[in-house]
């Protein structure tokens, strides 16, 4: 009968693999200390092997010695040559990251058009403030342009703005000027006959 992965014990860095548990485990068994120490000292280089350093290789060393007490269950007594991780205590992680859930208020421009709208709105009218408006407007455009490739008019972006500012920004056609977008036709899906 066949052994699947999802039989076994479920591996602490799955990272690694299988193999690099399976030394782990077997460095766990040894109890001549200088015959551990080796075999961890093993394990680390075939660590280092298997996925190279991409920085420092002493601080990736390091990194590489920690995972491997890490995957013993910190039960592994050996000599590292840094100080030994100290496993976490009960309850303690990383704090939960927060996701702003509300709903965009023009779905179709997103949230990070509204945040940059936020932003030129709060900023004291000055040339950087007039062109962080002049992107963002022309980024409106494209974004409309894209749910109505008939066209749209630039007085429907500057209502927008007006609206997603609460009346913070106040701009026009002489005084923000929106670029001509030309709508590009989706390549043509048909195979061209070649010829004889």
């Amino acid at each position: 009968m066949l052994t699947y992965n999802n039989h076994l014990k479920k591996l602490t860095l799955p990272e690694y693999g299988r193999n690099i548990q399976n030394m782990v485990d077997r460095c766990l068994e040894i109890e001549d200390r200088e015959q551990r120490n080796a075999a961890a000292a093993t394990i680390v280089a075939a660590m280092m092997r298997l996925f190279p350093p991409t920085g420092p290789a002493e601080e990736y060393r390091r990194k590489l010695w920690d995972h491997l007490i890490i995957m013993s269950g910190y039960r592994l007594d050996v000599d590292t040559p840094y100080d030994m991780p100290m496993p976490p205590a009960e309850g303690e992680g990383p704090a939960p990251l927060y996701y702003n859930t509300d709903p965009a208020r023009r779905r179709h421009y997103g949230r990070l058009v509204e945040l940059t709208i936020a932003a030129a709105a709060d900023m004291p009218q000055c040339e950087a403030r007039d062109e962080l408006l002049s992107l963002v407007g022309n980024q409106m455009k494209k974004l409309l342009l894209a749910i109505n490739p008939e066209g749209v008019e630039n007085s429907r972006v500057y209502r927008d703005l007006y609206e997603m500012s609460d009346g913070r920004i106040r701009v026009d056609a002489s005084t923000l000027p929106l670029h001509e977008f030309n709508i590009i036709a989706p390549p043509s899906t048909k195979k061209k006959k070649k010829r004889k």
